[in-house]
């Protein structure tokens, strides 16, 4: 999963967003591939091209419920001069016994069925006597009348132009097409296609297992009573969800007090499920950072290339950054700032491409845009920091949400993108072109 040690730079460092992304993505690699079966496959990425075994439909069958027929058969019809034809049988779809059809005659025919020998249209029920509401032969059940009885004749009312109403073999796709190609993430359509052509299982990178707890001993779960000085723990939910959303199998685990030793123990629990464990909150500079503490002694591990590196970015927010990888099998690991809006723009930035990678995707990046600006006042960015600001997109503008503080919950969930202000801008006017991720 990971193929060396992080960078170490000095400790007065600061690190670029790219710097921090780059070292990620160099580290973090694609999932081993696997045989999956189609539905256990869902949402995973394909790592072998397709190729169609049997033309799709397989054999030339009706679209309609009707009648095959020959269409010198019923050439000239009309509700006057109706062609009459000898009905001589019935086809259900699934059939494999065939009667060929002659001239003067016809069989009746259910969607989907094969079209007999000798047949070349279908004419609909709708155009016949044959039609009392349901398919023709359900109808005629219906009204206690037998499907097909002896010198049964139906009228056709109207004429028909050869293949009419025939979905023809390989018309969806022929044997020895490309079916889907390596690299596709396989939704419910692709799902669809591969069992028509007959492919029960399918060889792909699983979705990656992430792992998402969060820290801090004022922090406790939603639906229990708040004591003095506690919040409820949305990060754990909101992290989690983001790596659903991008894909992966995500597990969250409940808060971890401040304790160093009970986180320690916690994420040596987790590294059996977790390909990428993500953890929010104590990774500042404050007396409590008890990741930092925890997962100190890694560095000190006989694994080689295991090792947490904690950062300072040139961003805002989200400046304290830890990232590396822990354990036996070096599961990477990415430590988030504790603040909610601080961890979410992290997560968009670092977290998702690392879980796009792991799945084996070349696309790992949110996409971004250029919109102008709709906002009453200019916007203030520190210098020196890459600022990433809430928005609302729409219609190549975009709208501030909310203020530049860490803890604005309530803002976030009215964003779908994030303002960029580049390290060198410290104000943005109204009107002003900028560079937007969207995250919708």
């Amino acid at each position: 999963m990971t193929s060396a040690a992080p960078r170490i730079a000095g400790p007065d460092h600061l690190w670029s967003v790219e710097e921090h992304l780059a070292d990620i993505l160099a580290t973090v690699r694609p999932l081993e591939p696997i045989e999956l079966n189609l539905l256990d496959a869902q949402g995973c990425v394909l790592v072998e091209d397709v190729t169609v075994p049997v033309s799709l439909p397989p054999f030339d069958n009706s679209s309609m419920d009707g009648y095959a027929v020959r269409v010198a058969d019923i050439a000239g019809a009309s509700e006057e001069f109706p062609a009459v034809l000898d009905v001589v049988a019935d086809i259900a779809a699934g059939q494999a016994a065939l009667v060929r059809v002659g001239a003067g005659q016809a069989a009746r025919i259910m969607t989907g069925a094969p079209l007999p020998p000798g047949a070349e249209t279908v004419v609909p029920v709708e155009w016949t006597d044959g039609g009392l509401g349901e398919g023709p032969v359900d109808g005629m059940r219906a009204h206690g009348q037998s499907p097909l009885g002896d010198d049964e004749t139906v009228h056709v009312y109207r004429a028909a132009e050869a293949r009419a109403h025939i979905r023809a073999k390989g018309s969806d796709t022929r044997s020895g097409d490309r079916a889907l190609d390596s690299g596709t993430v396989l939704g419910p359509p692709q799902i669809a296609l591969l069992a028509a052509i007959g492919r029960g299982t399918v060889r792909v990178r699983p979705r990656p297992r992430v792992v998402v707890l969060s820290t801090g001993s004022e922090l406790v779960p939603p639906d229990e009573r708040l004591g003095d000085g506690q919040i409820y723990d949305s990060n754990s939910f909101a992290l989690t969800a983001c790596a659903r959303d991008a894909g992966a199998i995500a597990y969250r685990v409940g808060a971890v007090p401040d304790d160093a030793e009970t986180l320690r123990s916690t994420i040596e629990d987790q590294l059996v499920r977790a390909d990428l464990m993500v953890t929010t909150g104590g990774v500042s500079v404050g007396a409590y950072d008890v990741v930092k503490e925890a997962l100190a002694y890694v560095g000190d591990a006989d694994e080689a290339g295991s090792g947490i590196d904690f950062r300072r970015l040139a961003m805002q927010p989200g400046k304290p950054q830890g990232f590396g990888s822990i354990g036996p099998d070096h599961t990477p690991l990415l430590a988030l700032p504790g603040n909610p809006v601080s961890s979410y723009v992290s997560f968009e930035l670092f977290v998702r491409p690392a879980i796009r990678t792991l799945m084996g995707l070349d696309d790992v990046h949110r996409p971004t845009v250029r919109a102008i600006l709709d906002a009453e006042k200019a916007l203030t960015s520190p210098k020196g920091r890459r600022q990433f600001l809430r928005g609302s997109y729409a219609d190549g503008r975009v709208r501030p949400v909310g203020g530049a503080g860490s803890h604005l919950v309530a803002a976030l969930a009215q964003a779908d993108a994030l303002i960029v202000v580049p390290e060198d801008v410290e104000s943005v006017d109204p009107g002003t072109d900028v560079e937007v991720v969207l995250l919708g």
